[in-house]
């Protein structure tokens, strides 16, 4: 559940503060161990990603050696334990990585995807959001198998558009895409949503400055630096906008980016005042900083 949530069940709940500059220093030391073993890697979070075995394990059999190897090679210099689901497309390694946490292996073999993920809840599809989920069940569509077995006029009247059927091609075990290995990371934000609507500026301008300082630590720590930031913020109709600025030289200073991000809010909150739901910074045009020149 949300913190807020949580807060609001337990009030003397105790809240501490995350290390994320600790959390990104084992990540990092993680997915190196990893492509040590697995060189093709696909990271789509700090603690999450893609591998592709079948460059090094022809067999199917080869690929659960491989994905133990991985594991054990991980919890030997790391002490960390990981869940690992190994399947022939992304959708089925991603439900069974989820089956056995903490530190499971799920195997789902060639021709037995659909079956596998038939009796799960539709929720835990990738693709299948609130909304989605809500409407689906409403039609009374609570598990995979179900969602699996509509037809083109069914999906499309509970699902219009191209979500529909990339859902029900999912349920079938049945998903195409290959592994995006880029390891550019084009930007990076933090946000935060609040338990009330907050209308007072001066502590909206503190949470940016805050946010602006957690990522003006991470730009040092990977020595890079960023051209762009962004403020963007959410009302509370959901109306969610952001507003941006781009400079001629990068920065990695903190204090700057909460400047320009406090700036950015003023002028949004220009355009439309309002009580606040949700506010978050965030940087891109990432480069080295070595590829720069300073200005004067």
């Amino acid at each position: 559940m949300s913190c807020a949530e949580a807060l609001r069940r337990c009030p003397k709940a105790i809240f501490v503060r995350p290390r994320g500059s600790l959390y990104r220093e084992y990540s990092r030391e993680v997915w190196s161990i990893v492509r040590e073993v697995v060189p093709t890697v696909e990271q789509a979070g700090i603690d999450e990603g893609y591998l592709d075995l079948g460059e090094l394990a022809p067999a199917f059999d080869d690929a659960r050696a491989l994905a133990e190897a991985v594991r054990a090679v991980v919890r030997a210099r790391t002490r960390l334990s990981c869940s690992i689901g190994v399947g022939t497309s992304k959708v089925v390694a991603k439900v069974a990585s989820d089956r056995r946490k903490p530190g499971g292996l799920t195997v789902v073999r060639p021709g037995r995807e659909a079956a596998f993920l038939a009796p799960f809840p539709i929720r835990v599809l990738p693709g299948i959001g609130p909304r989605a989920e809500a409407r689906l069940t409403a039609a009374g569509i609570e598990t995979i198998a179900a969602l699996a077995a509509l037809d083109d006029l069914q999906i499309r009247q509970l699902l219009p558009g191209r979500v529909g059927h990339l859902v029900r091609e999912r349920a079938n075990g049945i998903d195409p895409r290959r592994l995006e290995v880029s390891t550019e990371r084009i930007s990076i934000s933090n946000e935060e949503t609040f338990e009330r609507d907050i209308a007072d500026v001066e502590r909206l301008h503190d949470e940016l400055r805050r946010m602006a300082d957690s990522l003006g630590e991470h730009l040092r720590e990977r020595e890079q630096v960023a051209r762009t930031v962004t403020t963007k913020i959410r009302y509370p109709d959901f109306a969610i906008r952001t507003r941006s600025q781009s400079l001629d030289v990068g920065i990695d200073d903190g204090s700057r980016i909460g400047e320009l991000a406090c700036a950015l809010l003023d002028r949004a909150l220009r355009d439309r005042p309002g009580p606040l739901r949700l506010v978050g910074v965030g940087v891109s045009g990432l480069a080295e900083h070595a590829q720069l020149q300073l200005a004067l």
